[in-house]
């Protein structure tokens, strides 16, 4: 009569070379590193984009965050109105800007 048996398989050292092969490859293995993306780029120039005072919306903030636009207290609520207000000039006002792509907000914080 033939009894079963469980044949057991020895696990514990399939766990140090898979171990092993780990490491060689690691250490056999090259990685590419990348340099960067390598782009020609124009020259630079000196000319900037000027700006006309006219596109120019400043904005003022103090310590107790308070708004002045051009030289008004302002609430917040009241911010985004007026920068949209600016940079369409639906009536041509010669406060608002004269062009919707060369419009510029700058936020001066004052201390």
């Amino acid at each position: 009569m033939f009894r079963n048996r469980i044949s057991e398989m020895n696990t514990g050292s399939m766990a140090d070379i898979a171990f092993l092969l780990l490491i060689f490859f690691l250490v056999a293995t090259t990685m590419d590193f990348d340099q960067g993306v390598l782009r020609k780029l124009s020259p630079e120039s000196g000319d900037s984009i000027q700006r006309k005072k006219r596109n120019t919306l400043n904005v003022l903030i103090n310590r107790e965050n308070q708004l002045m636009v051009r030289n008004e207290e302002i609430n917040l609520k009241d911010l985004l109105e007026i920068t949209k207000e600016f940079i369409e000039n639906s009536n041509d006002d010669e406060n608002q800007s004269s062009s919707n792509s060369l419009s510029l907000v700058t936020l001066t914080l004052i201390m």
